[in-house]
């Protein structure tokens, strides 16, 4: 299958999602959307769960680029840093899954792929990687925190308090997404905590 049907299937699964329930989204519905046949969506993805799997990782993955945007985004350290917590709460903010991936928290109206890796037979390697083991809410911050800190390595930073630095960062924009802030937003806490913090 080519890519953009692929692209095109996940995108009518998530519009699907928007409207009902998980539990209420049918294949043949989704397939119907998207322009293809039943039997071409469940070749490409095996099953509802395998649907839900690679809808998932689609999400983390355009989660996790728009993290890099945000981190080259700035030349300034602490600026990269606060572009990136306003960015995670953005996004959580505006996709269900992604909330849902960052906090842990599925709601009965989502898919809640298991986050262990599932056996897979495909024979699409896009699909094959979505079989594998999707990031918990932990594996999150360390993915961000990892990527802010090879950013933002450079010379005289000490790599342990960058380290916090950022972690400090990434789960100050997590508590964000859980409990909303008033004025000054996002970006207030995070100039505010790192005033304080070396980066």
């Amino acid at each position: 299958m080519m890519p953009a049907a692929r692209e095109s299937l996940l995108d009518a699964a998530y519009a699907a999602l928007a409207r009902r329930p998980w539990a209420a989204v049918r294949m043949v519905d989704v397939a119907a959307a998207a322009g293809v046949s039943r039997q071409t969506l469940y070749n490409e993805f095996g099953s509802k769960e395998g649907l839900a799997r690679a809808l998932v990782r689609r999400e983390a993955d355009g989660y996790l680029a728009g993290v890099e945007r945000a981190l080259g985004s700035h030349s300034e350290a602490r600026e990269r840093l606060t572009a990136t917590a306003e960015w995670m709460a953005l996004a959580a903010r505006e996709n269900v899954l992604v909330r849902a991936m960052l906090t842990g928290c599925w709601s009965e109206r989502l898919p809640a792929p298991t986050l262990s890796g599932v056996p897979s037979s495909s024979a699409v390697p896009a699909q094959r990687r979505a079989d594998g083991p999707l990031p918990s809410p932990g594996d999150f911050v360390h993915i961000v925190r990892d990527r802010a800190v090879a950013v933002l390595a450079g010379s005289g930073r000490d790599g342990g308090e960058l380290a916090r630095s950022c972690e400090l960062v990434v789960r100050l924009a997590l508590s964000c997404v859980a409990a909303p802030p008033g004025e000054g937003g996002v970006a207030e806490l995070v100039r505010g905590v790192l005033h304080r913090q070396p980066v």
